[in-house]
């Protein structure tokens, strides 16, 4: 994706409102045929406003051919979210080509004359330069609302791509800087950011919507079985579940499948090698690798539990979709995830390697008294709608183009030519 620094700005043209969402990270995600976390929230903040507002709502970007920003047309965003929701079911990467036509079709237009807008970003990225983003605000004069998924890269480096914990604090400081409006996907997260938003006017937290995807009908594992649907990376502890594999493996006895879903990420080097190299994981575990909607959907409707044994999480969707679907969860004793789960799920630390095992075995077995129980458990808990979330940031939106100070981004020098 191209960030540029010049981008021409136009006279009036058409597809204006008084909410304008930034779609350029998603844009810059069109050839990617698996979504990831915030994907699905940019997807569910588009779709759902346009069946919500659509007469108030507009899109913007800065273009990934040629960097440029301006109105993307209406009618042809909501073919490539169409066109997006199609290829996440079944998993298909829906071809280059027409990935290409999409974004030739989004060309981005000239942005309406002036007039006081809230500009919504479902996330901080594609925000690490404070001046670009000034200038955004600038030529829409506008106010800025952004999502907070997380600071993990600040908070936990160590669990972060090389200079991730830089780039995450540059958006932060233009969060910080810029933002009237600042809605965080839970509790956890809107106070790890506290020291980030002394300055923002208006501050929420609002847990995140519970997609519930149609399942396929596709194989299901032989025998009883555990999903974990996650980036194999070291902050999601896979290198827990492969040895707690290993160790009931050598001890004996009925083995239960461990089916991992997810790509492969960074520095993953032990967890990769165990995977491949392990013997005693051989016929154990299954790397189903990045899947569509519906397959997983599938995998996780016949799981015995879904298991999550972060170190960090900002939020718990797993977490959410398993219980949504009927389906049990163990997971890491984590405030983020105790908002998505509430008293349902049996939280664990991620570090006991025993603990994690004894509850598999009692979770894989027919009479599981432990499965039982939270079965039970399950039947007081709710999802989240979507428009639960919806509401908030419709509310946040509100309260800042109410506000009576000017717009932050008039104290910023204008330094970036439009």
């Amino acid at each position: 994706m191209i960030l540029a620094r010049r981008w021409p700005l136009h006279a009036a043209g058409p597809d204006d409102g008084d909410l304008v969402l930034d779609l350029t990270r998603f844009l810059g995600r069109v050839y990617h045929a698996a979504p990831t976390g915030i994907d699905r929230v940019e997807m569910a903040w588009a779709t759902g406003l346009l069946a919500r507002v659509p007469e108030r709502l507009a899109f913007a970007a800065l273009h990934p051919a040629g960097g440029y920003y301006g109105r993307l047309p209406t009618g042809a965003v909501r073919r490539l979210l169409d066109w997006t929701q199609e290829r996440w079911a079944d998993g298909s990467g829906g071809g280059r080509g027409e990935a290409v036509r999409h974004l030739w079709a989004l060309r981005p237009r000239p942005v309406p004359a002036r007039r006081p807008r809230v500009c919504l970003f479902a996330s901080p990225v594609g925000l690490e330069d404070a001046r670009l983003a000034a200038a955004r605000m600038r030529a829409e004069d506008g106010r800025m609302v952004c999502l907070l998924h997380d600071l993990i890269p600040v908070t936990h480096p160590e669990y972060a791509r090389a200079g991730g914990a830089g780039v995450h604090r540059r958006r932060l400081e233009t969060v910080g800087a810029l933002a009237e409006g600042v809605v965080a996907n839970s509790a956890a997260t809107l106070a790890a950011a506290g020291p980030w938003l002394g300055a923002v006017g208006v501050t929420r937290a609002a847990v995140l919507g519970t997609d519930r995807p149609v399942p396929d009908d596709g194989p299901m594992p032989a025998g009883p079985y555990f999903v974990c649907a996650a980036t194999i990376e070291p902050r999601k502890n896979h290198l827990l579940l492969l040895n707690a594999w290993r160790r009931m493996a050598e001890e004996g006895g009925e083995v239960p499948t461990l089916v991992l879903v997810g790509r492969r990420g960074w520095e993953n080097e032990n967890a990769v090698d165990m995977i491949e190299r392990a013997p005693a994981l051989r016929g154990h575990v299954v790397e189903a690798g990045a899947v569509g909607d519906g397959t997983l959907a599938r995998l996780v409707a016949g799981a015995r539990a879904v298991l999550l044994p972060s170190f960090a999480e900002g939020y718990g969707m797993p977490v959410a979709e398993a219980l949504a679907a009927g389906v049990p969860v163990l997971c890491s004793d984590l405030p983020a995830l105790r908002e998505a789960g509430g008293g349902v799920p049996d939280y664990l630390d991620p570090l006991d390697g025993p603990g994690w095992i004894a509850a598999i075995r009692d979770y894989a077995g027919a009479g599981s008294p432990g499965r039982a129980t939270q079965l039970a458990r399950m039947a007081g808990w709710a999802p989240v709608p979507w428009d639960r979330h919806l509401d908030a940031v419709l509310a946040v939106a509100d309260a800042v183009a109410a506000a009576q100070a000017p717009p932050r981004w008039t104290t910023m020098p204008n330094e970036v030519d439009t």
